[in-house]
């Protein structure tokens, strides 16, 4: 339970999502909620927490996982997740959505995305508006896109009446089949079934002519490509309500990680080519991509050691979500607070939910980050339920000294 005691945490550099720079200064909080933020006066009753040499930070909303993992999101930084409908049981149910929302308590938040269709199978609409009731956030197609352009038309245009996002995957099922890999030189040295990257942006194209119809607020959750982040841009110079995200595995490696059919570098949408890859971050630095997110997947060695076409897509990622994303900011595509707004702040306003922020009534959902503490990804040693990450023995940067969820410390 949560007391009524206040805690000031001085001395840290601020990475308020909603200024444009960092600034030294502190943190008060009372209970579960932030009272002030930067030149604060302390009263003299509250506990110190010195943050001096650490950034302090809104606690990371990940927009689109595939399991709930405390220990992992704990050491990633990741104080609510949005957990996608893609689960054994798809989440198309009012029982499966409340007990969604209840996995994670007390250690994190998790946030259900209602299954647009019935079983995930893109030909009937589920129940949203009882869903939504019962704790669902969002709307998802899922791992797969609908291809049923009238279904896809109903879902949005229902969903905008709720006020709910849809949450779209942007693969063209009918170029996408059963590709493993993207079209290019990689795939055709290996051997793998590929799609071309165009089955990205035609699911886009698709998807945001029937947002201009119904006025939905539409989210692709990974998006990859060069044609697909200039249909974004389109649609935001229109005034369309869409938005996009990535995550760093696309953002920092290529197709080329392939090559030696290593299944941790099996994801769906596949990694791109080296061009592709560079228009990703240019994405990044001029605002088109709203949410970093983990996509977080962990998969064992039933699904991962097998042949590359047999292995099951997906990776671990809460766990290097942060400290890979901080590469941003030492590249200088974007400052530690615009960051903040890609892992915090966008994903819980296109989640509709409280958190993000350093705003007085805030949840105080706060993480203390060592921005320089040098660390080596080990997939054998990993916090996860599974390590299957593609940045396999890679050197990182950026460790979570201290997690803070409703005003309790948690590590």
């Amino acid at each position: 339970m949560v007391s009524d005691r206040k805690i000031a945490i001085t001395g840290g550099l601020l990475a308020d999502p909603a200024r444009d720079a960092p600034a030294h200064g502190s943190l008060l909080i009372e209970g579960a909620r932030i009272l002030a933020s930067g030149a604060v006066d302390i009263p003299a009753d509250a506990e110190i927490v010195d943050a001096s040499g650490l950034v302090v930070a809104p606690g990371l909303v990940d927009l689109g996982v595939f399991k709930t993992d405390k220990p992992a999101f704990h050491f990633g930084g990741i104080t609510r997740a949005a957990l996608m409908p893609d689960q054994s049981s798809p989440l198309d149910d009012v029982g499966l959505i409340r007990e969604a929302s209840r996995k994670g308590k007390p250690d994190f938040w998790v946030h259900p995305i209602a299954a647009a269709t019935r079983g995930l199978a893109g030909t009937e609409m589920a129940e949203i508006g009882l869903m939504q009731r019962a704790g669902a956030k969002a709307v998802g197609t899922g791992r797969s896109w609908i291809a049923d352009s009238g279904v896809m038309y109903r879902v949005l245009a229902y969903a905008s009446g709720l006020g709910l996002t849809v949450i779209s995957h942007a693969e063209d099922a009918g170029l996408a089949g059963k590709a493993v890999a993207t079209q290019g030189e990689t795939a055709t040295r290996l051997g793998l079934a590929a799609a071309p990257a165009c089955a990205e942006a035609m699911a886009i194209a698709r998807d945001i002519a029937l947002v201009r119809e119904t006025g939905a607020a539409i989210h692709f959750r990974i998006v990859t490509t060069a044609a697909g982040f200039d249909l974004i841009r389109a649609a935001k110079r229109e005034g369309l309500r869409a938005t996009c995200g990535i995550t760093p595995a696309h953002l920092f490696l290529s197709d080329r990680e392939t090559g030696d059919y290593r299944t941790f570098a099996r994801l769906s949408p596949p990694l791109r080519s080296e061009d592709d890859r560079k228009a990703a971050l240019a994405a990044v630095a001029d605002g088109t991509v709203d949410v970093l997110t983990s996509s977080h997947d962990p998969r064992g060695p039933e699904d991962k050691r097998l042949p590359f076409a047999d292995a099951a897509p997906g990776m671990a990622g809460a766990e290097t979500l942060l400290a890979m994303a901080l590469n941003l900011v030492r590249d200088g595509h974007i400052g530690i607070t615009g960051l903040m707004r890609l892992l915090a702040a966008n994903p819980a306003r296109i989640l509709g939910v409280d958190a993000g922020s350093f705003e007085p009534g805030s949840p105080a959902d706060i993480i203390l980050v060592d921005p320089d503490a040098p660390w080596i990804v080990d997939s054998n040693r990993m916090a996860a339920e599974a390590g299957n990450t593609p940045f396999d023995r890679m050197p990182v940067q950026g460790r979570v000294r201290r997690l803070m969820k409703g005003g309790i410390f948690y590590r």
